[in-house]
Formats: structure tokens, sequence, C-alpha cells
């Protein structure tokens, strides 16, 4: 379609914003969740209609990701990371927190363990 002066218009949502230029984080961030999004649905014939529900993003956007040319972010990242162990094993890796996750869960085990022992003690204890 064309105006009076010759010109067209746009086509609507043919043109997706391009991403952050600088380091590469953002190309980085992107070709890793597609990997994930790839390693997790592996052939499964419905996953981005999935990936929609998971995230209430659109199908175009969502189609984005799995190709790697544009990654999530914000509150689609968290829901993403929320439902699939794989993308959120990469938000770890990028955030350089797995190490203080893995220690904190040691941690927890520690402490599970010797609260297991004191309720073994409490129920074998004599009245």
């Amino acid at each position: 379609m064309r105006t009076k002066k010759g010109k067209r218009f746009p086509k609507k949502g043919s043109l997706f914003p391009p991403g952050e230029t600088g380091d590469g984080g953002s190309a980085r961030l992107a070709s890793l969740v597609a990997e994930a999004l790839h390693e997790h649905f592996a052939s499964e014939p419905h996953a981005v209609k999935t990936v929609m529900t998971w995230t209430e993003a659109s199908d175009r956007t969502v189609k984005n990701w799995f190709a790697g040319t544009h990654g999530p972010s914000g509150e689609h990242l968290v829901a993403l990371a929320r439902h699939s162990d794989r993308v959120y094993r990469v938000f770890l890796l990028l955030t350089q927190h797995d190490l203080i996750i893995v220690d904190q869960l040691v941690s927890l085990r520690a402490q599970l363990g010797a609260a297991m022992l004191a309720i073994d003690n409490f129920l074998v204890a004599p009245d």
C-alpha cells in the first residue's frame, strides 16, 4: 500500500527491534537460551506453544528465542527459568551465582542431616 506521495507504509510487525550491540552479552544470552530451549524440548511438536503459555509472549517472540536471534528479558526470562531447568542453569551460569547456590545447598543438606539425627534420637529415646 502506498501513501499519496508514493511512499510505502511500513508493514506492521515486520521488523523486530535490534538487540544490544555492546559487548555481545545479549547475543550470548540469546544463543544460550536457544540452545537450552532446544535441549529441553528436543523434538516436541508443541514447544513454541508451551513456551507461549509459560511466558505469555507472542508466538513470533518465542520463535525468535528458539532461533537465537533475540533473547528473553525480564519476566520472560524468569518464567522460562521457573519452568525449564536448562534455562535456569543458563541463568545461573550468566549470573555466576551457581557456586553460591551449591554452597547453600551443601550447608542445607548438613542442617537437614543434623535434624534427621535429632529426630531419630528422639524417637529411639526410652520413655
